[in-house]
């Protein structure tokens, strides 16, 4: 019997046997399970009118004669296994899976959308991978330690890289997550900003805290932080750490100097995974320093279990424009190049 389901027989005198199977909804998003308003859950109970079927929060109690029980439970698997890999349902295949004795149309309907939910966010929301380049991101990721996942603004690799890292945490796959990234940008130093360190660094690590705001309940987040359960801080707090049964990271690592980069790949434990995330058109270090983030890419790039993703201006979610925009300024750089290589 599968682990989602727990079981109990009531007996009557002179009359069969009762059963209540308790069916836990907790791999899902309970809302689209049930419906707005209950929808999906009205469809079920014209389904099984024998059986006595109450939600519970994320549970589904149903109350009935064995044979009715089964019949509906071998349903709600379907359900629950095509959730768990898409994420959402519409009611009309809600009712088609009801009312099909065949398993295979679900099984061809599964393998036409492909598992790229990442995690459910609050009231409902979904996180999943929506480019091919994204999706690549989260097979190179279930497949390897560490990936370096390249490309401009833009294109979802930190959103990406934040989700994965939040699955991993919820799945029971590591013990905390650690974000990071270099708190020195544009040519500012911390040492010449006002306010104290967490007032400081804070500007330059909000893209992060807004990833988490979009996945983590505020409540849920903030005790995730209070705890340290997650982390975020500048990379020069990695220092002298080993970050093990954690999932690292390392965001903006075009400003990583060679030391720097090599420094955070050192700290890596037996037992963590890391993504190094960068994007090539944004170094914002000094002129006399080179980015050791494509150094590294290079020296790292036919080792076992670390993983290399390109993303391009096809991944861009943003504003239908800053795709345009990206495709403008790379024809640009391009032209500007080949002047320079005439003159």
């Amino acid at each position: 019997m599968s682990a989602r389901y727990t079981a109990g027989q009531k007996q009557r005198k002179n009359e069969n046997p009762l059963t209540e199977a308790i069916i836990n909804l907790e791999t899902v998003n309970p809302i689209e399970f049930f419906g707005v308003n209950n929808g999906k859950l009205d469809i079920l109970k014209k389904k099984f009118p024998l059986l006595k079927i109450l939600s519970r929060g994320t549970q589904l109690k149903l109350s009935g004669a064995p044979e009715q029980i089964e019949g509906a439970r071998e349903k709600i698997d379907l359900i629950l296994r095509y959730l768990e890999r898409n994420g959402h349902m519409s009611t009309n295949y809600f009712e088609q899976i009801l009312g099909g004795d065949d398993e295979r149309v679900i099984d061809n309907f599964m393998d036409r959308n492909p598992n790229d939910v990442l995690v459910f966010g609050p009231n409902g929301k979904t996180v999943r991978a929506r480019t091919s380049n994204q999706k690549k991101m989260v097979e190179a990721c279930d497949k390897n330690d560490i990936l370096f996942a390249i490309g401009p603004a833009g294109t979802g690799k930190t959103y990406t890289a934040v989700a994965l890292a939040v699955r991993a945490l919820k799945n029971k796959l590591v013990k905390k997550i650690i974000l990071t990234r270099p708190a020195v940008e544009a040519g500012e130093s911390l040492g010449f900003l006002p306010g104290d360190l967490k007032e400081k660094i804070d500007p330059y690590l909000r893209p992060l805290y807004d990833a988490l705001d979009d996945m983590i309940p505020a409540d849920k987040l903030g005790y995730y932080m209070s705890t340290r359960t997650i982390e975020i801080a500048p990379l020069a707090y990695m220092r002298g750490r080993t970050l093990d049964n954690a999932f690292i990271i390392l965001d903006e690592a075009q400003n990583t100097n060679d030391l720097q980069i090599k420094m955070f790949l050192t700290r890596i434990g037996p037992n963590a995974k890391a993504i190094i995330t960068g994007d090539p058109t944004q170094i914002d270090l000094p002129k006399n320093q080179s980015s050791g983030l494509f150094r590294a890419t290079k020296i790292l790039k036919n080792i076992e279990g670390i993983a290399h993703i390109e993303l391009d201006e096809e991944d861009v979610v943003r504003h239908r424009l800053v795709k345009q925009i990206i495709k403008a300024y790379n024809r640009e750089d391009e032209k500007t190049a080949e002047q320079k290589k005439g003159s």
